[in-house]
């Protein structure tokens, strides 16, 4: 057997290793959704719990007004939340018109806190801790600056945490509202739905696992007290956060009928600065918490320590070999005697992809249609290759980034 031959084996290998992962929890994850479809979300009993709603908004003049209107209009005594916007060192109309909006609803609990370069502008953790200082609420929820979240929402997410002490944090989904708009916030539709969604129901089904989406998402005032606030290093606070979550013993539930609608990106310039900042942020989450893998109290959240690794350095690196090899094969620079062998794994892997993608979309109501299939086809030869180099330039961005130790700022993602 060739050097080629055992590389490409071992890429095969691997490759083939995290697509039955996946496949696995799109199962269980399907089976959370039937299981939920005719369950009601638990009843909220006794007095409704005070909750704090932040927005961390910078330069979002083109969405705030929507989102804070929506919030306003949440299904929850208007008497039990405040909405806390963050306008973090904005240059736009943010100010005004969140001004404005104070004006028009004088009764309510709004509150705007207005940033400078000085104490703001040093990205979304340093905003959610600004925010959370004149916050009062027992419980914490979070909504992105473009979020419009459906009535229910809060009361939903309200509900099942204070149903069950062991949760430290449930979190909803977000829906792609423009995904119409372009063959972009199509495959972004399909990503969500399959790649986020199912596996975060996959992962609580089997695991008692989830992470938080960065939006839609509540916890209690006590964790972020007890964890000192949000790192300010992490892009991806979220995701760092959850960890944090994990390691004092909490659960963070995943509750899909609590749903908010956000603006995805719509051209392939904004969503890859979009995307690169969230490998970026979630490879640095990765090192910081790659000890606990050692650590024998932290094992409850191997699985996703692994799982993340896996999918950041192993998935990436392996395709990158297979592909090259088969190039090289091809063009008679290197022999492979499982060339043949390989070409017919990666066949079937994209049939096990596009078969699997789409049973995930029949849980949503408009997304099962036949349509979609050629919408999935044409996402693996494109939309997920272009997932190689968002992993790769968000892993050569974070190796930079610490070699010159650069600060945290804002990564504005364009509104449309």
């Amino acid at each position: 057997m060739t050097l080629a031959d055992i590389l490409m084996l071992i890429s095969v290998i691997c490759i083939w290793s995290l697509l039955l992962v996946n496949v696995v929890l799109i199962i269980a994850g399907y089976l959370y959704y039937i299981e939920l479809e005719d369950k009601p979300v638990p009843e909220l009993k006794g007095e409704a719990p005070f909750v704090s709603i932040m927005v961390p908004a910078h330069n979002e003049g083109k969405v705030i007004v929507k989102t804070v209107e929506s919030l306003l209009s949440l299904d929850y005594p208007h008497d039990r939340y405040e909405i806390i916007v963050i306008n973090d060192n904005s240059s736009d109309n943010s100010r005004e018109l969140l001004a404005e909006l104070q004006a028009m609803h004088p009764g309510r609990n709004l509150k705007v806190i207005n940033t400078d370069a000085v104490t703001g502008g040093k990205g979304k953790s340093n905003a959610l801790n600004i925010g959370f200082a004149q916050s009062k609420g027992e419980l914490i929820a979070i909504y992105d600056a473009d979020n419009t979240p459906e009535r229910k929402a809060l009361l939903y997410l309200v509900s099942e945490i204070m149903n069950d002490q062991s949760l430290g944090a449930v979190i909803g989904k977000f829906r792609t509202r423009n995904r119409n708009a372009s063959l972009l916030t199509r495959f972004i539709n399909v990503e969500t739905l399959s790649f986020q969604w199912m596996a975060q129901a996959g992962r609580w089904k089997l695991f008692k696992l989830c992470t938080i989406p960065g939006t839609n998402f509540i916890m209690r005032r006590e964790i972020v007290e007890r964890i000192g606030g949000w790192d300010v290093k992490a892009i991806a606070e979220d995701t760092e956060i959850s960890f944090r979550i994990y390691m004092m013993g909490y659960k963070i539930k995943f509750q899909p009928k609590s749903v908010t609608w956000e603006q995805e990106p719509q051209t392939v310039k904004v969503w890859f600065k979009q995307r690169t900042r969230w490998a970026k942020g979630n490879i640095y989450v990765i090192v910081k918490n790659i000890p606990l893998l050692f650590d024998k109290s932290a094992r409850n959240i191997h699985f996703d320590i692994l799982y993340f690794l896996s999918i950041y350095f192993l998935l990436l690196t392996s395709l990158i070999m297979s592909d090259t090899l088969l190039i090289l094969h091809a063009l008679g620079y290197v022999t492979t005697t499982i060339a043949s062998f390989s070409s017919f794994l990666w066949l079937l892997a994209i049939i096990l992809f596009i078969i699997g993608t789409y049973i995930t979309l029949v849980t949503e109501k408009g997304e099962m249609r036949l349509s979609n299939l050629w919408i999935i086809m044409l996402m693996y030869i494109s939309y997920c290759q272009m997932w190689m180099v968002v992993a790769a330039y968000g892993l050569y961005q974070y190796i930079k980034d610490l070699i010159f130790k650069r600060e945290a700022k804002w990564y504005k993602t364009e509104r449309f």
